[in-house]
């Protein structure tokens, strides 16, 4: 049963029995995988925090061929954007996470998708505003899967907003001009696209919505 050793996005766990978790990952090249982190829920040598949702770190598991799960042998951390946000950003944290979830086919390599979540975690670890990061996200996520569509009925700051999205690192973003309202808007037609293509409504976006209400 071989090793492997890569750099991997935790995209979400759960328990497994009394002592185990599911973990959802996603490598840098060998696509999403499933995989079973024994003792992870008794013992906090091996994983400790390194299984929250979108750590990003090194991850090695042994993988037997016509098995669903592998066999989770360490995480290490390198970055994690939960020490980094809290309140409403905090909630885009699964949301990202989901979407990356529901966009990468199992064992199917994706590397821009998956530096598009490195790069999430990156920009929310130094601070850039969540909601502009959000739109940035939907944007690229949408135009690497082949699905974006222009709204021409959107208004000349969004349209300025996601033109700068095309060739800016999202760590520019703060340096960008945009109101409240364009971000709005922005964010209706890719929800829009996003629900449409999944053909679902995301339980983050729930979440979200509940954290916005005054």
């Amino acid at each position: 049963m071989p090793l492997y050793t890569t750099d991997a996005l935790i995209l979400r766990s759960y328990t497994l029995g009394e002592s185990d978790r599911i973990v959802v990952f996603l490598t840098r090249d060998r696509g999403k995988k499933r995989g079973v982190a024994k003792n992870a829920r008794q013992s906090r040598r091996r994983f400790g925090g390194a299984l929250e949702t979108l750590t990003c770190g090194r991850v090695a598991y042994m993988e037997r061929e016509g098995r669903d799960l592998v066999r989770l042998d360490y995480v290490e951390p390198i970055r994690s954007p939960l020490s980094a946000v809290d309140g409403t950003a905090l909630g885009y944290v699964g949301y990202f996470a989901e979407l990356l979830d529901e966009w990468s086919p199992e064992a199917d390599p994706n590397e821009p998708l998956f530096r598009l979540g490195a790069s999430m975690v990156e920009a929310m670890a130094v601070g850039v505003p969540i909601e502009r990061l959000a739109r940035y996200f939907e944007y690229w996520l949408l135009r690497l899967q082949g699905v974006y569509e222009t709204d021409e009925r959107i208004s000349r700051d969004a349209k300025a907003f996601l033109d700068a999205a095309r060739t800016c690192s999202p760590f520019a973003l703060g340096g960008l001009t945009i109101t409240p309202r364009a971000l709005s808007e922005i964010e209706t037609v890719h929800r829009a696209l996003i629900s449409m293509h999944l053909e679902k409504d995301l339980k983050s976006v729930r979440v979200l919505r509940e954290l916005r209400r005054p």
